[in-house]
């Protein structure tokens, strides 16, 4: 981009001087690829939000989890948007969550993906 930009300034101008086109391209040119970011920015969070609620609508009972916190747990129960957990089988500890603190379902992945 930078070197588009470098030759487009290195074109010969006419005698009288450089025109104001070739000033307003550059500009343009930023422009344009400001927005371009701004727009791949915008739908790559809508993906992640519609994964994310795709893996909240899929959670189910005795799935194991990873929490944002770095809980591994067991879904014991689900309810509107808390989730409790299963942490300890020993001693049957249990907890609450919410169902955005879950960062992903550990029971889906094989083993090899887990890191």
């Amino acid at each position: 981009m930078i070197a588009l930009m470098t030759l487009l300034a290195q074109q010969s101008t006419p005698p009288g001087g450089p025109s104001a086109a070739a000033g307003f391209l550059p500009l343009a040119m930023i422009g344009a690829l400001v927005v371009f970011m701004l727009m791949t920015a915008r739908s790559q969070k809508r993906r992640e939000k519609r994964e994310r609620e795709t893996m909240y609508a899929k959670l189910a009972k005795n799935d194991r989890v990873l929490t944002i916190g770095g809980v591994v747990a067991t879904v014991h129960a689900i309810k509107d948007n808390e989730v409790i957990l299963k942490v300890d089988e020993s001693t049957n500890t249990k907890m609450t969550f919410l169902k955005t603190s879950i960062q992903r379902i550990l029971s889906d992945e094989p083993a090899g993906e887990r890191k």
